[in-house]
């Protein structure tokens, strides 16, 4: 893959993606690695229809919070560098727009990307939540089949050096070369997204962040604290007072919202 003034030329070709409906490769610059309280810095999306066509966007991104100087010396985006861009929540529509009945994509994106994108688009008063799509983690894929970064990813796969990494626009193109040629060269890896998501499922969550779990009766369990294994509804229903200690504490909104509707869904059966 070559970049010549933002614009991609792809090198090598690779089977297409068997696809029921678009899905969004994405990747994220940020501010640093805490999904509760730090913010994107740049976003890019590539999103790609079950016709082969391809669509991307990429913003840079006004956090509203200082940038670490060690966190822009990876990325190279500094507080003057997005100073003048538009916030999150004026790009939010937009985002969310490109995205909404897609699939999404991405390199360690189940652990980082994708918390990290549902806070912010909860944060901008988007209902946000994967109910009607699938994830799959590529890094996932690499780390079973060969335990590798996404430079190295793209070297094996591809044959090529990553040029201009850590900038979101070639980390998302090449996320997606890189699942392409992994397709090719695993035969046991099946050329459809919901399967490719399963594979890619570490541990089947409840929220992004990890903190409520499925057991194996498919009820919702903690999977942290004193109450870690115990299913939420019993928790809850014994020591209300948990309920509103997650809420004013220091967890991801997502997790909130899902434990709200844990909450709400066990006072519906009451009546």
């Amino acid at each position: 893959m070559l970049c010549n003034n933002g614009k991609f030329t792809v090198l090598n070709k690779t089977m297409e993606l068997k696809l029921k409906k678009p899905v969004c490769f994405f990747d994220l610059e940020t501010t640093g690695i805490e999904v509760a309280n730090d913010r994107i810095v740049e976003i890019s999306i590539l999103k790609v229809y079950p016709n082969g066509n391809k669509e991307s966007k990429t913003w840079l991104v006004n956090p509203e919070m200082p940038i670490p100087p060690s966190v822009s010396e990876i990325h190279g985006i500094t507080d003057e560098k997005v100073a003048n861009e538009p916030t999150f929540k004026q790009l939010s529509k937009e985002i969310f727009s490109m995205i909404k009945d897609c699939d999404l994509a991405g390199y360690n994106s189940d652990r980082f990307d994708i918390p990290l994108l549902a806070e912010e688009l909860l944060r901008a008063d988007i209902d946000f939540d994967m109910k009607n799509r699938v994830s799959v983690d590529v890094q996932t894929i690499f780390h079973k089949m060969e335990k590798r970064t996404l430079a190295a990813a793209y070297k094996f796969y591809c044959g090529k050096e990553l040029e201009g990494a850590h900038s979101a626009a070639a980390d998302t193109m090449a996320t997606y070369e890189v699942l392409k040629s992994q397709l090719e060269r695993y035969e046991e890896l099946e050329n459809d997204i919901k399967k490719l998501s399963e594979f890619t499922t570490r541990k089947k969550m409840a929220d992004f962040a990890g903190f409520i779990l499925f057991d194996k009766d498919n009820d919702e369990i903690f999977s942290f604290g004193k109450h870690k294994g115990k299913k939420v509804e019993k928790v809850l229903e014994e020591e209300p007072g948990y309920f509103g200690w997650i809420l004013n504490a220091n967890f991801p909104l997502y997790t909130k919202k899902v434990l709200t509707a844990i909450k709400l869904r066990k006072l519906n059966t009451k009546f």
